[in-house]
């Protein structure tokens, strides 16, 4: 019998949505309540963590959603997810917490979620700083929801409520929330500081009375536009389609959107990044600049796509020492 090496959460929670995840062989055990739950493969740091449910009941837009065989989601040996049945916040504390928080939306082109890559290493980094973390394990648009590309936005803007909401509860100051998005994760993020006047759903309880606006974003190789020329990517493919309409290029071009409200913004890309080019982060800065809104732009001659925490010995891998200066700078991490 071969073994299926995905680790999957399970999808029926207790009054605190906790549940472990186990390896699967035949298909998914029962698992018990109160167990410690491991959300990520153990080779991987940080394994065991909280994971906290989005949406109290079903999300809103309706749709069947994948079949995850009834875990919240499917997770390959090497942390990308996919299969999100319920979307969720894995929750990594540091020890010595700050009052800070920060929601990490790893990419993946709206197709599955890096979060081997572009999650858990960056939450170690960012709790090293003393930043109570918040893993976002968002419903990827072309798998069956009713809200389609406005569902994972949905689950951003609920994330960034939820953690407010219950910030007494993680330690967590409600004024000092930000976001931090890679590649497809960082239109995401992108889409949620520049869209927070709208509410892309009807409020399902206290919590949502909220503000949704993040204090700062980091935008990391971030899909920004699905203006042509600069459309050729993935992401615009999964939420979009081939024919854009005017509205859908307004919608989901981040750039577009940036107006005065939008809050400090941080970008990094790579020259020679063949997904999404440095045009992206130019036309955004640009944007910003435009606006008035306070950003700062690092553009590294190498580093191609995906590079997360930047390989060891690069340029490209300063960033996340360039980020915490500048959250220091806009005061996040007084305490």
């Amino acid at each position: 019998m071969r073994l299926d090496r995905r680790l999957l959460l399970a999808g029926l929670g207790s009054a605190l949505g906790l549940r472990s995840a186990r390896a699967e062989v035949d298909g998914p055990p029962d698992p018990a309540a109160h167990e410690a739950v491991r959300a990520l493969p153990q080779s991987l740091p940080g394994a065991d963590l909280q994971v906290i449910d989005l949406w109290p009941g079903e999300p809103p837009g309706g749709g069947s959603g994948p079949d995850a065989r009834g875990y919240r989601y499917v997770e390959g040996p090497f942390g990308d997810i996919t299969r999100v049945a319920r979307p969720c916040l894995l929750v990594m504390r540091p020890a010595n917490p700050n009052g800070a928080a920060v929601i990490v939306a790893a990419g993946g082109g709206y197709e599955f979620i890096a979060l081997g890559n572009e999650g858990v290493p960056v939450g170690r980094v960012l709790n090293a700083a003393g930043i109570t973390v918040f893993l976002l394990v968002y419903r990827l648009p072309a798998e069956g929801w009713g809200s389609g590309p406005d569902a994972p936005r949905q689950d951003a803007q609920r994330a960034l409520r939820l953690v407010r909401a219950r910030g007494t509860e993680f330690g967590v100051d409600p004024e000092r929330v930000g976001v931090l998005g890679f590649s497809a994760g960082g239109h995401l993020m992108g889409e949620t500081a520049v869209g927070s006047a709208h509410d892309l759903y009807p409020g399902v309880d206290a919590g949502d009375a909220q503000p949704v606006r993040p204090v700062l974003a980091g935008l990391i190789y971030p899909v920004i536009t699905m203006r042509k020329p600069f459309d050729r990517t993935h992401t615009r493919r999964i939420l979009v389609g081939d024919d854009v309409t005017p509205a859908e290029m307004k919608t989901y071009s981040v750039d577009l959107q940036v107006g005065p409200e939008t809050p400090p913004t941080f970008l990094v890309q790579a020259i020679d990044d063949p997904v999404a080019v440095a045009d992206h982060p130019l036309l955004m800065f640009t944007a910003l600049r435009k606006a008035r809104v306070p950003a700062e732009l690092h553009l590294f001659e190498r580093g191609g796509h995906g590079f997360g925490l930047g390989a060891p010995g690069t340029p490209a891998a300063a960033w996340p020492g360039l980020f915490l200066a500048w959250i220091r700078l806009h005061g996040f991490l007084r305490r």
